[in-house]
């Protein structure tokens, strides 16, 4: 799939996660903490392959443009890296808090709201744009080097990271097996816990 039908899935999975969480009960608490967790690294992997591949091939083909508008998708991708800071570190103090925490919905909603706008401004503005800019050719190729990123991109959000390159590669680079180390570790635990849990009950 192209880059643009690769960005608008995650879109729309996390479009679900919000969903989810909002059908839930105020006492639901580990319901919204697994979907908190999921949002977590969804916007996480999404937020970096943005940053390292789709907004630096956007702005460099938005330099090289003649045509103004197509110039204005260079300054709408700042813009987007400026709202990816915002979430990731909304994302980092979601991440310290507990679902039973008085302000921890309400962290969450403003969240819901700021990745919606986000989400809205850049499937109504920057990917019209993109697309007239990359082509079809590039954005297909953009796309199969995107998804192999996922695989290795960060899981957690690191807004004192760079985010832009090369910075962002080296450091979303070491990000990433830090990352994925701890979800190694955290699903374990969760394994050992599940597992007592049953016995216990057997």
């Amino acid at each position: 799939m192209d880059a643009i039908t690769l960005l608008r899935h995650d879109h729309e999975e996390v479009e679900q996660l919000f969903r989810q969480f909002e059908k839930l009960t105020e006492r639901a608490h580990r319901s919204k903490e697994k979907i908190v967790a999921k949002v977590t690294r969804e916007l996480a992997i999404h937020s970096a392959i943005e940053e390292m591949l789709f907004y630096p091939a956007v702005r460099t083909a938005a330099l090289k443009a003649n045509v103004r508008t197509l110039k204005e998708a260079g300054d709408t991708v700042l813009e987007s890296l400026e709202e990816h800071h915002l979430v990731k570190w909304t994302l980092t103090e979601l991440e310290k808090m507990k679902p039973e925490d008085e302000r921890y919905d309400a962290k969450f909603k403003v969240l819901m709201e700021s990745v919606r706008h986000h989400v809205e401004e850049e499937q109504d503005e920057l990917f019209p744009k993109a697309r007239r800019l990359l082509g079809k050719d590039m954005l297909e190729e953009l796309g199969e080097r995107m998804e192999k990123a996922k695989k290795l991109a960060p899981t957690r959000p690191h807004p004192r990271a760079p985010d832009e390159p090369p910075g962002n590669l080296v450091a979303g680079t070491v990000a990433a097996v830090m990352d994925r180390a701890k979800d190694m570790v955290r699903d374990s635990v969760d394994r050992l816990s599940k597992r007592r849990s049953q016995e216990a009950d057997a």
